[in-house]
């Protein structure tokens, strides 16, 4: 891909910048932020990595919107960070109107790129840039899953005491407490993980999943997740650029799947060089479908509140 760009020179932003220029994604990176000279340094200080690195991606940043133009695919970071004790839903207004604003700027500036939404709550966030598109669904989806899945892949692991190469995990939803963590989805070489381990540790492995951002969060205290939030964005950002047409769960618009539709979810997905270019639905269970339907109900209760605030209701 000829150029990306990335909107949001925080943390997140800058570790996927690093990652996408290190494995030269594209020729050109783009690194966009409101605050004066950030992404300019950011940018900058990736950039002098690269005769260490061996990579030839040019990297720079700005704060000009039109630095964008022409890009393929645009990744949004950009909105307020959570703090201990917020949940994701804590920051729908703001990050709202900030995604739409990079939004307006993507429709003006690069109308035929990709958009890789990663803004808190992702799933709300998702379904508002793609409203504010009027797109093809398979053009915006949103991180999560992929996130997610690789926090229980990593839970697993440990348990098990098996190598985590060795590890697939699924997870479904929305991107919060109510993410439905699909153990049964959830393998070692293929092998289903009840084969390695016992039911107590399988439910440590669910809770502690879908509280995995917030342990990080409480820990660090001054800022959440980073390094885990770009190695994620990256392998969504690959799967694009090089057409690989993985299996990875995403932020989807789903449009009957799952018996939803006019909502945007955390479901496994074909992603290729069309971006989201099928949703994959799974056979659940009954308890599986109460889940996710739980977590189906949260997502939309979201965008409730979000809707009656722009009515002034």
């Amino acid at each position: 891909m000829d150029k990306i760009t990335i909107v949001g020179a925080g943390r997140v932003g800058e570790s996927t910048a690093q990652i996408l220029a290190q494995q030269e994604m594209c020729r050109e990176l783009v690194l966009l932020d409101v605050r004066e000279g950030i992404a300019e340094g950011v940018a900058l200080d990736i950039q002098e990595t690269a005769p260490l690195f061996r990579f030839d991606t040019r990297v720079s940043g700005g704060t000009a919107p039109e630095a964008a133009a022409g890009s393929g695919l645009v990744v949004i970071t950009a909105g307020l960070p959570r703090k201990p004790g917020m949940s994701r839903s804590d920051l729908l207004d703001t990050n709202a109107a900030i995604v739409r604003g990079v939004v307006d700027d993507v429709l003006r500036l690069a109308p035929q790129a990709i958009i890789v939404v990663v803004s808190n709550p992702v799933d709300i966030m998702t379904y508002e840039a793609w409203r504010r598109t009027g797109w093809e669904r398979s053009r915006v989806f949103g991180l999560s899953g992929v996130l997610d899945a690789a926090r229980m892949a990593h839970f697993i692991a440990r348990e098990s005491g098996i190598s985590v190469k060795d590890v697939t995990a699924m997870v479904l939803g929305g991107h919060g407490d109510s993410m439905v963590p699909m153990p049964r989805f959830s393998t070692i070489h293929g092998i289903p993980i009840e084969h390695f381990l016992s039911p107590e540790a399988i439910e440590r492995i669910t809770t502690r999943t879908r509280h995995g951002g917030a342990e990080i969060l409480a820990l660090k205290k001054t800022s959440s997740a980073n390094d885990s939030p770009a190695a994620a964005i990256a392998a969504m950002v690959d799967a694009v650029v090089y057409d690989r047409k993985r299996v990875l769960p995403c932020v989807a618009v789903l449009d009957g799947e799952y018996g939803l539709g006019d909502v945007a979810m955390g479901v496994p997905c074909v992603v290729g060089r069309g971006g989201m270019e099928r949703v994959i639905a799974l056979p659940l269970t009954e308890a599986e479908s109460r889940s996710f339907s739980g977590s189906a109900q949260a997502v939309q209760a979201d965008l409730v509140r979000l809707r009656a605030a722009e009515s002034g209701d």
